[in-house]
């Protein structure tokens, strides 16, 4: 919250409201009390404020009272980035709410009668010194393709470049001011005179092409060639390939401000008469002259309140990015639903959960052409399936001993251990990491570090070394059959084997074997005696403690090698790990000629810790980010355990009744 919100709001910050849609929206309440209002019922005061939602067709109400009784007026809208889905929509991810909230004790962003917070933060200079961090949320929004609501579908393409976009708005759209269905048409009309010979392109609002509120224009209203576009196209794609752009108030007309456009404007939104728009109705003069990146500053780094829904607490900017890129993850992959195989019993309640944002997840036990979702391990049984793996911030607990994990990996094109065919995490970290998500890889590992993390985070003892002048180097015990070891080792393929390698090539080091969680537990293959070859075995040792007292890594392909090189050991691997490849291993394995790229430390774990996994929030539930999942792994946070032991047992004996656990 800014200043200038702080000095209007005064010392009572008792606000009282009138609108249904503040009681029975529960985060809607909760920013608000966040923000230091104290939300009533009753009549104010003097001193007091009372709160309307924008223009809604009850805030007379709120303003009628507020003026009888001498109150404040206090309006409150959401923010320019709201959620998945619009509001209005059904299901649960449509019912979270808001991840933010324009809360103004000056006037209403779309009432251009008088000046509202954003527009008193850009004419007083509040939006100095934040001109970076604007083109840097810009920069961000575009590279997540991330909007107001965001039910589009990436993959789907623009038009060929060329058209002029019209956009249509929903009747009754608040923010028009009370323009209708003349004013589109008139639009229309400009687009049509002004670019002669080009194709019109009129752009629905999503809640129209939903079926949820009428627009005003529609197909009848094209001429042959020009096109109705109600598909879920990215708007940032159809900005990039638009010619030029026509808009009364629409958020999308800001947008292609942000997008590099000076758009037809046949309104007067918040982002008029700054010079930036072409605007058939002016100001006269009144806003002067910014730049986009004041206005964004303004629109979006210090007019919202933002929301982290996880931590239940305000963020900013970027933290509400973190949650929306996350939920948007999930939504993208599960919108349609999924049918899915390979599924062992005890996990099938988290999977579920953990890609139900969509239309929900069906199990079965047969190979099919309509299986979408299916358990890395089985999956080739299913070719066209998006293959789920384990991520590599899984849990404090093994996964053979029936932990649930808070993070996932659904890998729609291999998997990240096979590196006999590209993964989706292989494309991730040649693409490099978005505008900001290095710095962001770089507080993430010095997160993980501070907090001791790491993949299976087991308490184990306190093993220290002995103490020796030779070199000494960790040699990490695998499971005999893991896929890793199946698909990507090189000649070594044992652990003895590995062992005699790292022996052989390294007389004079101080060699420590630490054997596998799963094996030493007796629960997976892989157990040696390595007492003839090691100096040390460290059983049931801490391994993230043991990185600290040693000088480098040898390993076939575990991923205790990502976690020394997250934390500065130097690395050598005999195979083809995922994190092998990219110059920051010593390679002496089979490494696939097509990793080329050469990424610095923070944006592998960019593409590895933040890009790649899915986090499931074991407290909300919600889809987070991979900070939030820190923190529970810090604190000790984990989802349930109900009754897995019980379901895995009877896995076997009702493997052919798989009817009993469809959805």
């Amino acid at each position: 919250m800014s200043d200038d919100q702080k000095a209007a709001g005064g010392q009572d910050r008792r606000l009282f409201a009138y609108n249904r849609g503040f009681w029975h929206g529960p985060r809607l309440r909760r920013i608000l009390h966040l923000s230091g209002w104290d939300l009533r019922l009753g009549l104010p005061g003097p001193g007091n404020a009372v709160a309307v939602w924008g223009a809604s067709p009850t805030a007379w109400r709120g303003r009628g009272i507020a003026a009888r009784r001498g109150a404040g007026l206090v309006t409150v809208e959401d923010a320019f980035l709201r959620s998945v889905l619009p509001g209005r929509a059904k299901g649960r991810t449509a019912r979270r709410g808001p991840l933010g909230l324009l809360i103004d004790p000056f006037g209403l962003h779309f009432d251009p009668s008088r000046p509202s917070l954003i527009e008193r933060l850009v004419t007083d200079g509040a939006t100095a010194g934040h001109e970076q961090r604007a083109r840097d949320g810009i920069a961000r929004l575009r590279a997540l393709d991330l909007s107001k609501y965001n039910a589009h579908r990436p993959h789907l393409p623009a038009p060929d470049p060329g058209y002029v976009l019209v956009i249509d708005q929903t009747r009754g759209d608040a923010s028009l001011m009370g323009a209708g269905r003349d004013r589109f048409l008139a639009m229309l009309d400009a687009a049509r005179r002004e670019h002669p010979g080009r194709p019109i392109l009129l752009r629905c609002h999503p809640e129209t092409a939903q079926g949820l509120r009428p627009g005003h224009l529609g197909a009848g209203d094209l001429r042959p060639g020009e096109i109705l576009c109600d598909a879920d196209i990215s708007p940032w794609r159809l900005l990039e390939n638009a010619h030029a752009v026509y808009a009364v108030s629409s958020q999308l007309g800001y947008e292609a401000i942000l997008a590099g456009h000076k758009p037809r404007l046949f309104g007067q939104p918040f982002y008029a008469g700054w010079g930036l728009s072409q605007d058939e109705v002016p100001l006269h003069g009144r806003r002067g002259t910014a730049k986009a990146e004041a206005l964004f500053a303004a629109s979006h780094l210090l007019a919202p309140v933002w929301y982290d829904p996880c931590r239940d607490r305000l963020t900013d900017f970027d933290g509400a990015v973190d949650q929306l890129e996350a939920e948007v993850k999930a939504f993208r992959q599960d919108r349609d639903g999924h049918l899915a195989y390979g599924m062992r019993l005890w996990k099938r309640p988290f999977i579920a959960r953990a890609f139900g944002d969509g239309r929900g997840v069906r199990f079965t036990d047969r190979p099919s052409a309509h299986v979408t979702l299916a358990w890395a391990g089985k999956a080739d049984a299913v070719p066209q399936a998006i293959r789920v793996e384990d991520g590599f911030l899984r849990s404090r607990g093994l996964g053979a001993a029936l932990t649930p994990p808070l993070s996932l990996i659904a890998d729609d094109r291999g998997i990240y251990f096979d590196p006999t065919r590209e993964s989706r995490l292989e494309r991730l970290i040649e693409a490099g990491p978005p505008p900001g998500g290095a710095a962001r890889a770089a507080r993430l590992i010095a997160a993980i570090r501070a907090a001791g993390l790491s993949k299976y985070n087991l308490s184990g003892q306190g093993h220290r070394p002995a103490q020796t002048a030779r070199r000494r180097i960790l040699v990490p015990g695998q499971v005999q059959d893991d896929a890793s070891i199946r698909l990507g080792a090189g000649t070594e393929r044992t652990n003895l084997d590995l062992l005699r390698r790292v022996r052989r090539d390294n007389p004079d080091a101080h060699l420590i074997y630490k054997p596998h969680p799963d094996v030493e537990a007796g629960l997976r293959p892989g157990a040696i005696d390595a007492s003839p070859l090691a100096d040390e075995i460290a059983t049931a040792a801490d391994p993230i403690a043991l990185l600290s007292h040693v000088d480098e890594v040898w390993t076939i392909t575990s991923t205790l090698g990502f976690e020394a090189l997250l934390r500065g050991v130097p690395v050598t691997v005999l195979g083809a790990p995922f994190y092998a490849g990219w110059g920051l291993t010593r390679d002496l394995g089979p490494i696939p000629p097509r990793r080329r790229a050469r990424p610095d430390l923070a944006a592998l774990v960019h593409a590895c810790l933040i890009a790649y996994p899915r986090y499931r929030d074991p407290v909300t539930g919600l889809p987070c980010p991979v900070e939030v999942a820190v923190d529970r792994l810090k604190d000790g946070t984990g989802p349930r355990v109900p009754v897995l032991r019980l379901m895995a047992k009877l896995q076997g004996r009702l493997a052919g009744h798989s009817w009993l656990w469809r959805r």
